[in-house]
This record gives structure tokens, C-alpha cells and sequence, in this order.
């Protein structure tokens, strides 16, 4: 029974330990839930609109196409049921649905065994609809610099500072934090959270890497 249970402990932290040392992978797939809020503008001091928090699923990946360069993209999908008032009574809600891809070029670079250097360069697509109608649409291009490594063994974490600009966003700085926690080599769970002036949203998901 002794030996049997070393076994197992060995073949357990023998686990942890390839999946450790197999470092950083910039090929991944993963999908999830995602939650994107808007912070809209005021078009009216007596119209009061609910800022939407557009609930839904996302999926993303990531492919290595040489030893510092990588592939990525994503697609997030998302909808609401916003409040709107006129002076102060409430006069309904509204569907709010957004969607939003975005594809990039990414550079990493590493700073030792644990941690890269990256940067990013991305464009970004975003349609929203209200009550099934196009409410507006925009394209975004953004640049991004941060850290990635493993922060212990099977946990794996990120930051980044963003600055995007375009229709959507016009100029706005925003900060990515995310983590990784590996059930083994392929496996994990995800979660990512980025904070704006205008918008933010929030994934998680499961990750597989190759």
C-alpha cells in the first residue's frame, strides 16, 4: 500500500513538473463566458439609458508562427435588457446585443526562464444592435506592451497596458490582467479581466495549449 501510494505521488508531481517545464505556449485554444460593459455617452440631461453589460460566450486562440512571433484572434458575443427612463419615470427596456472580433500580431521575448516580454498590435471590429436594429458599428486598432510567466508550478499570470483608439474606444488607455491555472500539459482554466474609462469585460473559460 506504501509503495503504491509513493508511486502515485511520484507519477502526480512528475505531472506538475512537465506541465511546469513545458514553459510558456503561444499555441492555445480556449472559449468560455465573457461580459463586456459600455459606458455610453449622455445624449440627453431628461434621458437616462442603463449602461449594458453584454453577457455571453467568447472563443480565442493563439498560434506561434516562429520563436518570438505569434498569431492571435477572438470572437465575443454578448446581449443585454437595458433600462430607460425620461425624466426620472421608466419608460421600458431594450435589447442590447454587441459583437466584437479582433485579430493581432503578437512579439515575445524572453527575460528569463519564467518570464517573457510581449507586444501586441490588433484590430478591432465591434457591431452593436438595439431592439434588432444596427445601433452602430466601428473598427479600432490597438497596441499593447506587458509580462507574462509562470508564477508557480501549473499557475500561469499576465499584464498588460493597452492604448486603443478608433471609433469605439477614441484614444483610450485600459489594463489586462489575467491567470492560467494548468490541470496538466493541455488543460486549464482561464480568466481574464480588462479595465477601461469607457469599456471593460471580463472572460473566463478553458484553455486548451498545444
Amino acid at each position: 500500500m506504501k509503495k503504491q501510494l509513493a508511486l502515485a505521488l511520484a507519477l502526480a508531481m512528475a505531472s506538475t513538473a512537465a506541465a511546469a517545464a513545458d514553459g510558456l505556449s503561444y499555441n492555445y485554444v480556449e472559449g468560455g463566458y465573457s461580459v463586456q460593459k459600455f459606458e455610453l455617452p449622455s445624449i440627453d440631461e431628461d434621458i437616462s439609458i442603463q449602461d449594458p453589460k453584454a453577457a455571453g460566450g467568447y472563443i480565442a486562440g493563439s498560434v506561434a508562427v516562429s520563436d518570438a512571433m505569434h498569431l492571435f484572434g477572438g470572437y465575443r458575443q454578448g446581449s443585454d435588457e437595458i433600462d430607460v427612463s425620461y425624466l426620472g419615470t421608466r419608460l421600458g427596456e431594450a435589447d442590447f446585443d454587441a459583437k466584437q472580433y479582433h485579430v493581432g500580431l503578437g512579439y515575445h521575448h524572453t527575460l528569463s526562464d519564467r518570464v517573457d516580454w510581449t507586444g501586441e498590435l490588433s484590430y478591432l471590429r465591434t457591431e452593436v444592435d438595439v431592439e434588432d436594429e444596427e445601433a452602430g458599428e466601428g473598427d479600432d486598432f490597438r497596441a499593447s506592451l506587458g509580462l507574462r510567466g509562470d508564477l508557480a508550478a501549473n499557475f500561469e499570470g499576465w499584464v498588460k497596458a493597452n492604448y486603443t483608439d478608433g471609433d469605439v474606444y477614441e484614444s483610450e488607455f485600459s489594463g489586462t490582467i489575467g491567470a492560467l491555472v494548468k490541470f496538466n500539459e493541455t488543460w486549464g482554466i482561464v480568466g481574464e479581466a480588462e479595465f477601461g474609462d469607457k469599456v471593460s469585460q471580463f472572460n473566463l473559460g478553458v484553455r486548451a495549449s498545444f
